[in-house]
């Protein structure tokens, strides 16, 4: 059963790969997996990027046997692979895990000024309505620099993805113009999402990108989609259990975002 606060908070909706059909509505996030089996190292695709596309055109997440990190832009994927250096992703491919939204932002706003990523994520939280628990967000401007990792392709048997990240590949992109993308999650969806922020960056020349640890903007013009639906395909044998919170989770998965 799911915990009571996150049905209260956000209603979610479990869902086989055969009832997937690309008709949401605005405003609907949608996962393919969860954030639990990723960390138990469940790394083999399930999804085309093809069905993907039909959940949504804005998003994250990574491809088959954990190649890299995924930026879904325009409706566009793009993977950032171990050395941080984009590439374009075939329809065809796979993800064991990825969340999506048909993009309408509901909410705008510009900064500008000597930009810490904890103030750009501040001023999201001001701007989030309180009955939206969570929500898509792009950030276009100008980076002095992000922080970034990606991680390298794995092969059977897998291994949990907190040892997986002890080889993460880090490194900065400087002086860039680029977007930033991602969701804001409950603190208590952890297990099934990644609780607070979860972001991936890509250069405007779609040349650079990874998984975000850190940033420092000049100038941003930033562009939210709150949401209180989520839906989670469920690949065969997996069900949908309540979100997580033992420490040893939650650690878990602060060490898979962060690397430390």
């Amino acid at each position: 059963m799911l915990d009571e606060r996150w049905i209260r908070s956000l209603h979610v909706e479990a869902m086989h790969h055969a009832d997937l059909d690309g008709g949401h509505d605005a405003h609907v996030l949608f996962q393919s997996s969860t954030i639990g089996a990723l960390l138990e190292g469940a790394y083999e695709g399930d999804m085309t990027f093809a069905e993907l596309a039909e959940q949504g055109d804005l998003g994250l997440g990574t491809l088959d046997r954990l190649d890299g990190e995924m930026i879904a832009l325009d409706g566009r994927f793009y993977r950032a692979d171990v050395e941080g250096v984009v590439h374009d992703i075939s329809p065809q491919e796979r993800t064991p895990f990825a969340v999506v939204s048909r993009f309408e932002p509901q909410i705008r706003f510009d900064m500008e000024g000597d930009l810490a990523h904890d103030e750009l994520l501040a001023a999201v939280d001001e701007r989030m309505p309180e009955g939206a628990p969570s929500g898509a967000l792009r950030v276009d401007g100008r980076f002095d620099v992000v922080r970034a990792r990606s991680v390298p392709r794995q092969v059977p048997p897998y291994r949990p993805l907190a040892e997986v990240v002890g080889e993460q590949h880090v490194f900065e992109v400087e002086g860039v113009e680029g977007t930033m993308v991602g969701f804001r999650f409950p603190d208590y969806a952890q297990g099934i999402e990644v609780g607070g922020y979860h972001l991936h960056f890509i250069t405007a020349d779609r040349r650079r990108g990874g998984h975000v640890l850190d940033a420092r903007a000049t100038a941003v013009r930033v562009a939210l989609d709150p949401s209180r639906d989520l839906h989670v395909e469920l690949p065969p044998g997996m069900e949908l259990r309540s979100p997580d919170l033992a420490a040893d989770t939650h650690a878990a998965i602060v060490r898979a975002e962060s690397g430390q």
